[in-house]
């Protein structure tokens, strides 16, 4: 079986904050991580691959610095690597970034499963797995908390719902994006990151040229949305107090929830 797995860097903070100028991510000081669904994809993975059998190759788009990521996944059990990283990269969208590592898996050539994070914490779209799925034309399933089967030609995996869950059989070649409940990442092993450090290290930086892409298909030149503005929103909280016997306070604040049809 082969697999691949998509995995983005994204800076490790729940406290984000803009440049009031530019509109734009602080990333200045903030150290990244693997985005942490992502982890979770490539833990099911490598657990496919200790009780299968099976080949992975990893693939992120992003700066040089993405390399620390793909060696952290090579540190979990990853075979091979590979970094999308061009200029004519840079201000893609979800449509964009999803024909990017579409086409990537396309020269990849063999692949049996695709698999992703539900989403990233730094834009959580959600968009870009379902997207990579259309381009490629293969089915796809969502929030998968478990795979329950897997048989030559399809798989049986369990995906959550609002109110409960589903358990879908689908076809291979599939790509599925996970949840966290689905299992709890390992920790990179020395040997894994020391492979990742060598010389002759299998990780390999592709361009646009080396997947056969054009400036007009990919970046901001072919994204179909345009941030025009990005700004923290304010927020103000109001109290007040009501004084007075207990009683008292309890029939107004009564009267006060009422009147903004809170009860």
């Amino acid at each position: 079986m082969d697999i691949i797995v998509l995995i983005k860097q994204v800076p490790n903070t729940t406290a984000v904050k803009l440049d009031p100028k530019t509109g734009n991510l602080i990333r200045e000081g903030i150290a990244s991580i693997i985005n942490p669904d992502d982890r979770h994809a490539i833990e099911t993975a490598v657990q496919l691959k200790e009780t299968h059998g099976a080949k992975i190759t990893v693939v992120t788009m992003g700066p040089l610095q993405a390399i620390d990521a793909l060696s952290e996944a090579m540190g979990m059990g990853a075979d091979k690597a590979v970094l999308l990283s061009d200029r004519a990269f840079a201000g893609a969208d979800t449509w964009a970034t999803s024909y990017t590592l579409g086409r990537a898996a396309q020269t990849i050539g063999a692949y049996d499963l695709v698999l992703a994070g539900r989403q990233a914490i730094d834009g959580d779209t959600a968009q870009v797995g379902p997207q990579v799925a259309e381009f490629l034309g293969i089915p796809q399933v969502t929030c998968v908390a478990a795979i329950e089967a897997l048989a030559a030609d399809h798989l049986v995996v369990r995906r959550n719902v609002a109110d409960g869950y589903e358990r879908i059989r689908c076809r291979l070649p599939a790509l599925l994006t996970v949840v966290s409940a689905i299992n709890t990442p390992r920790y990179p092993e020395m040997k894994g990151l020391l492979l990742a450090c060598r010389e002759k290290a299998p990780i390999e930086i592709w361009n646009a040229a080396d997947i056969g892409v054009t400036t007009a298909d990919i970046g901001l030149q072919g994204s179909l949305t345009h941030v025009i503005k990005t700004f923290a929103p304010k927020t103000e909280r109001q109290a007040e107090m009501l004084t007075g016997d207990t009683p008292t306070v309890a029939g107004e604040l009564v009267q006060r929830l009422h009147s903004q049809k809170l009860v």
